[in-house]
């Protein structure tokens, strides 16, 4: 049985706890959930409750190619 005829390009892994994480938005942006949603928010009122709902760019251009180096194909 013959071989495929490769390619020669790799195909990269995506880091699943960054593609969880982030998201791109329609313009390239980078935005990234807040933290603390997942338990102990009972005594947490409502209005902070309600702004960890929000995604936040990510400002930092070190943290930006960081992310897209361990989710490449993210868009």
């Amino acid at each position: 049985m013959p071989r495929k005829a490769t390619t020669g390009k790799y195909k990269l892994k995506t880091h699943k706890a960054t593609s969880k994480r982030f998201r791109l938005t329609g313009t390239g942006v980078l935005v990234r959930t807040k933290g603390g949603k997942s338990h102990l928010r009972r005594r947490t009122s409502k209005r902070t409750k309600r702004l960890l709902d929000e995604m936040i760019p990510v400002k930092g251009r070190g943290i930006v190619k960081r992310v897209r180096e361990l989710a490449p194909y993210l868009d």
